[in-house]
């Protein structure tokens, strides 16, 4: 049965579970989310995430929300990407989730996202910081090393890439940072491997 991936382009935690599907070679298909003119938001789109947010992984009479969920779900299916041991795998998960995703995606979103005139240059400069000391700590913690979790790729690599490839900027530039610079070639040298505006609908193109 084909699994079903509630996303749109922009989203580096949908990008997270489409990353993981395609890797996998899980039977999927990408559904479009409107998210810059609301459907994430209708009564319609909350009967199927009360909590309002993509990715959204339908796997038969299974839906899974929240994109560190969904890689947990994909790992465990497949008995991929979990080469490592479990309470590393979701300390770093964690991690992306409160210090590296959850900092990266509003500050891009404030950065590209918002009017000129509407961009908080206050919050912008405190999650900036926020952003460059994280990075910094995943940068110590991959020199030396191949992956984030363990001796080969994981879920937890997937997670902390997940904003990692876009081109709109957020303060972070691939050559200032060289062990993470070469973690990600080595991600995107994977088979199957496609940038995030390849592997989903919706770019910033689409709306310009």
């Amino acid at each position: 049965m084909t699994m079903k991936l509630y996303c749109f382009g922009e989203s580096g935690n949908a990008y997270k579970a489409a990353l993981a599907l395609e890797l996998s070679g899980l039977a999927w298909e990408p559904v479009f989310v409107d998210f810059f003119n609301g459907a994430a938001r209708t009564p319609e789109f909350r009967e199927i995430n009360e909590m309002g947010e993509v990715p959204v992984l339908i796997d038969g009479d299974e839906t899974i929300t929240q994109s560190g969920a969904i890689l947990f779900h994909i790992g465990e299916k497949t008995g991929q990407f979990m080469d490592a041991p479990r309470s590393e795998i979701l300390r770093w998960i964690l991690w992306d989730a409160q210090k590296g995703t959850g900092q990266q995606g509003p500050l891009r979103f404030l950065m590209n996202f918002l009017p000129e005139d509407k961009r908080p240059k206050e919050a912008i400069g405190f999650v900036s910081g926020r952003v460059q000391a994280a990075l910094k700590v995943l940068e110590a913690h991959l020199t030396g090393r191949d992956w984030v979790a363990g001796e080969a790729f994981t879920i937890a690599d997937i997670a902390c890439c997940g904003y990692l490839y876009y081109p709109e900027p957020f303060g972070f530039d691939r050559a200032d940072f060289i062990a993470i610079d070469a973690w990600l070639s080595r991600i995107s040298a994977l088979p199957g491997w496609k940038h995030p505006y390849d592997l989903m609908p919706g770019s910033p193109a689409d709306r310009a």
